[in-house]
């Protein structure tokens, strides 16, 4: 078991099924259970998938002074995190509302409310990050000290980079210096994709760099194994909803890797992991147990080594 600290964007998320993106007009459509409505948020989803692969996460964010705690932590799941740390800052709750289609294509609304404006009350990171074996962070504004928080204690630092956009890397750069594991999707990325990971390994010094590229599969680059390599997806569940596969990865990915240091193993598992996720609608549902997952990998790759699922 790890000690992660998780900080980033909690909110509330409307997921709506539909035919196919981009839609057409209508004026009504009526679908029975198109529509899935539950807290998540990058933050919120990594810390929910950390707690069922056995670790111990605390989530650090920010909700609306409006909103109920309980929300977070329903009453038919079997795992519960801390909401200690999630401080209501912003007047309402920040939103998002996704459209996803049969084919995984996603169109995306966001409103993260005040989210930008606020500042994250510190006296409550520096001890929470010192316990801390990693420190998982989004590229949201408020995150930004905790950088230096990390820094201090000598804790390694995983991005989720939202949103990369080649123009606004600038904003991204003090997250960027600083990660030892980046992950980015390639929703937003233009041109050969080796050639992206290979740009950000020469600029930046990260260990790990993963770019999910959805239904492709991914690339793993690892500095210190010297790969640079394509993995495809895996098939566990029927597919319902891709939304939120990329924070199942990470979070998978960040649990193996910090227990034995083996990229390749890790990513092996997150792939199996964000695969039976995407049989679930919610961003925050449809998460393995380590057991469910050794099972799986069994199963596939007909590889056991007593003990772990690496």
């Amino acid at each position: 078991m790890s000690n992660f600290v998780v900080a980033g964007i909690t909110q509330l998320e409307t997921i709506v099924n539909v035919d196919h993106l981009p839609m057409e007009y209508s004026p009504m459509t009526s679908v029975p259970n198109s529509i899935h409505i539950a807290p998540g948020g990058d933050a919120y989803n990594e810390t929910v998938a950390l707690t069922w692969l056995g670790d111990h996460a605390r989530l650090l964010s920010v909700v609306g002074r409006d909103t109920d705690m309980n929300l977070f932590n329903p009453h038919d799941r079997k795992v519960s995190i801390s909401t200690e740390y999630m401080l209501p800052l912003t007047d309402t709750m920040p939103m998002q509302v996704i459209l996803c289609d049969k084919e995984r294509n996603q169109q995306i609304f966001e409103d993260i409310k005040g989210l930008r404006e606020v500042s994250y009350d510190m006296s409550m990171v520096l001890p929470v990050v010192a316990g801390s074996d990693m420190v998982v962070l989004s590229n949201a504004n408020f995150c930004r000290p905790f950088i230096e928080a990390a820094q201090r204690f000598q804790k390694p630092i995983a991005v989720n980079i939202h949103e990369y956009h080649s123009e606004k890397e600038q904003y991204s750069e003090d997250f960027l210096k600083a990660a030892s594991v980046m992950y980015f999707s390639d929703d937003t990325i233009t041109g050969d994709p080796f050639d992206f990971v290979k740009s950000i390994a020469s600029r930046y010094t990260p260990d790990i760099i993963i770019l999910g590229q959805g239904s492709k599969g991914l690339i793993l680059y690892d500095r210190k194994k010297e790969i640079n390599v394509h993995y495809n997806t895996v098939k566990t569940n029927e597919v319902v909803n891709t939304a939120g596969a990329g924070n199942a990865l990470l979070a998978c990915f960040l649990h193996f890797y910090l227990e034995n240091g083996d990229s390749t193993a890790a990513i092996k598992n997150a792939l199996l992991f964000a695969s039976y996720k995407i049989g679930y609608v919610g961003t925050s549902t449809g998460f393995l147990t380590v057991d469910q997952l050794e099972q799986w990998r069994n199963l596939i790759w007909g590889i056991r080594t007593p003990g772990t699922v690496g």
